[in-house]
């Protein structure tokens, strides 16, 4: 019998998506359509297909729904799916205190995201750097599309960069977590990630990033819902690959 412990993942589906209406006045943000699949059935596919078994989904907004739907979907035969019920909005982070069954290190995402990041690599590199959370990271360049101007205390130009270009690491919303996280949140009260993350910072537990240079997308506004439905539609094959073997 193998000793491997079992992949568990939490889900963050409970938001409005506000950004996203008119989309989100009659669904929730996570059974929005990309290229004709709820976009969370895409993530629970993926989880699958990277050897997770479990996941929980924090659930708040027209949450019947979602339970109506994968109810009946395929995914739910193929691993565990539990709810956690939000009585009221926790923040990105403030569900993980009261959500039970994780003793094991686990991953934890935003239920919107439309990526073909390897789960099961992030859970291996978390589990090698020992740490008490792991961000998954995605390059970002900005292009600045003026000149920009150094200027000094008296006023003096000091410098002229003609359109700079700047590099950020960004964050995904995707993390990979140690059960000893939980310690830093309370439960019941809201909490979002980056004050997590600063909290554990402060408290000098190690923080560590997994960069990627997978296909990465948030829909957080209906430009990047249809950049994704886009880009679904023209490599479904690379979003769900269960498909592929099939």
């Amino acid at each position: 019998m193998s000793d491997a412990p079992v992949l568990k993942a939490v889900i963050l589906a409970g938001g409005r998506g506000t950004r996203l209406a008119p989309f989100t006045t009659v669904l929730p943000k996570p059974l929005v359509p990309v290229g004709g699949v709820p976009i969370l059935e895409t993530v629970l596919r993926q989880l699958s297909f990277h050897g997770f078994q479990e996941t929980v989904l924090a659930v708040g907004y027209l949450s019947s729904l979602i339970r109506a739907y994968l109810g009946e979907a395929e995914i739910s035969r193929r691993m565990r799916i539990r709810y956690h019920e939000e009585q009221k909005p926790l923040g990105t982070a403030g569900p993980l205190a009261s959500v039970d069954g994780f003793d094991d290190d686990f991953l934890f995402m935003n239920g919107d995201l439309l990526t073909t990041l390897d789960y099961a690599a992030m859970m291996r590199f978390h589990r090698e750097q020992n740490a008490a959370l792991s961000i998954a990271v995605v390059d970002r360049h900005m292009q600045i599309e003026l000149g920009v101007l150094g200027i000094n205390a008296a006023s003096e130009v000091v410098s002229y960069t003609e359109k700079p270009s700047h590099s950020y690491a960004a964050s995904m919303g995707i993390y990979a977590c140690s059960p000893s996280i939980r310690r830093y949140i309370e439960p019941g009260v809201p909490l979002d990630v980056p004050t997590l993350v600063l909290r554990l910072i402060a408290a000098g537990e190690k923080v560590v990033g997994f960069r990627s240079e997978c296909f990465w997308l948030d829909m957080g506004n209906p430009t990047d819902y249809a950049r994704a439905t886009e880009a679904f539609e023209q490599n479904r094959a690379a979003f769900l690959r269960d498909e592929v073997l099939a």
